[in-house]
């Protein structure tokens, strides 16, 4: 086995190497966030749908995005699996409880509490995939006005006028705030881009990301439902 072989191995099957991997994938993911949180958006300026039925309609059939779409989801997959081995490590590393432990002292809950945020987001990333990737990419949509542009706008409205569906996706905002408050810190401590220069700017930047993006995440579906 050559060095560089055993450099990898390592890397991949250690505490580090997962973290560096996590934050990798997770810088990744906020970008998604990001530009999937600037689509959603357009349902605010347009109430007819037509300008977010645009974006969408771009967003499914650009080639570029599309194959990015496939680099998601492996980045997702990973961070998924990455998340529950380092959960894995970190339980064994201390396979006992102390009989008296301050966790506050040291942490925030949602710090420690990543497993089972993650977790709600699994549970509300399967419901959002049945209720519009699937619908948009598999199965079809009808048209809009715009002739071979689906109206996925039209299925938000079928969809959020569940008021239980609208809760669903405006507490799994909340999760996904938490786990962002620490993940998008993490993320840059993980892969070493952590400096005293700039420490206060990616924690003011971090949080205003942590609660901007699930905040308009969270209106839209209750946008949606009020204009039943």
């Amino acid at each position: 086995m050559t060095g560089s072989t055993k450099n990898t191995n390592y890397l991949l099957g250690s505490s580090i190497g997962r973290k560096f991997l996590m934050g990798l994938t997770g810088l990744f993911l906020v970008t998604f966030l990001l530009v999937h949180c600037f689509i959603n958006a357009m349902v605010f300026f347009d109430g007819t749908g037509a300008l977010f039925n645009e974006y969408a309609h771009f967003m499914g059939t650009n080639i570029i995005i599309r194959i990015m779409e496939i680099g998601l989801f492996a980045g997702l997959l990973a961070h998924i699996i990455d998340g529950l081995w380092l959960w894995k490590l970190n339980k064994d590393a201390r396979p006992e409880n102390y009989a008296y432990s301050q966790p506050n002292a040291n942490s925030k809950w949602y710090s420690r509490s990543m497993g089972l945020l993650g977790t709600l987001l699994l549970i509300f990333l399967i419901l959002h995939l049945v209720h519009f990737w699937v619908p948009s990419r598999i199965t079809g949509l009808a048209e809009s006005a715009v002739p071979g542009v689906h109206d996925l706008y039209a299925e938000m409205f079928t969809v959020f006028a569940n008021p239980i569906i609208v809760a669903i996706y405006v507490l799994a905002q909340f999760s996904l705030g938490f786990h962002l408050l620490h993940g998008f810190q993490s993320a840059f401590q993980s892969l070493g881009l952590n400096h005293t220069k700039y420490n206060a700017l990616i924690k003011t930047v971090g949080i205003g990301y942590s609660i901007l993006i699930p905040f308009i995440f969270a209106l839209m579906p209750i946008v949606i439902y009020l204009r039943h």
